[in-house]
């Protein structure tokens, strides 16, 4: 990580491309960083954009240690019907 950036900076940065890059456009993925660490959490659909994280991740900062923490949700389609009330 370059020295200039401050932490926020490039949680920023790195939000913004998980975002943008079109193998992840993770929007609900959440980025804090303790120092060289850079952690993730949130919900993603599948085991492949969960590993997808990891290496955008890791082509824009390989400095960083990354810790993976989302959750694969799958989205099914309804086995019953839903009474709404």
């Amino acid at each position: 990580m370059n020295e200039a950036r401050t932490p926020q900076y490039e949680v920023s940065r790195l939000r913004r491309a998980l975002v943008e890059d079109p193998r992840t456009a993770e929007q609900g993925v959440k980025v804090t960083m303790r120092g060289q660490h850079v952690f993730l959490a949130g919900e993603v659909a599948s085991e492949e954009r969960r590993d997808k994280l990891d290496e955008v991740i890791g082509e824009l900062a390989p400095e960083l240690v990354v810790h993976n923490e989302t959750q694969v949700v799958r989205a099914e389609a309804p086995t019953g019907r839903e009474e709404l009330r």
